[in-house]
């Protein structure tokens, strides 16, 4: 049986991803994902192919999964407002549905 929860992804600067996952940390989120992120947007293309001059330029792909709408709001306005003034992000959340609800409640 599946329970639903929001996912919030965020993509952004490697530079920033420590701070970041300390907002994800400090809201009670139990976990994330980090991967490396390419892609095209307003800013230009970032490859994964390709290295970045400086390693710190390069994007990455944040998801976290909370079982409470409230932190996941909380988590995605915080690292909006202290990051993307200055720093390439964009932050989205999805429902989802997931096994084992338990591991994503907040301790």
């Amino acid at each position: 049986m599946t329970s639903k929860a929001t996912k919030i992804v965020i993509i952004t600067e490697k530079l920033i991803s420590k701070g970041v996952l300390n907002i994800i940390e400090e809201k009670g989120a139990n976990g994330y994902t980090l991967v490396p992120a390419g892609g095209k947007g307003s800013r230009g293309v970032r490859s994964v192919d390709r290295p970045a001059v400086v390693d710190a330029f390069s994007n990455v792909k944040i998801e976290v999964i909370t079982g409470s709408d409230e932190m996941a709001h909380d988590i995605a306005d915080a690292v909006a407002a202290k990051y993307f003034a200055n720093y390439s992000g964009i932050t989205y959340l999805e429902e989802v549905e997931i096994l084992r609800p338990e591991k994503f409640e907040r301790h």
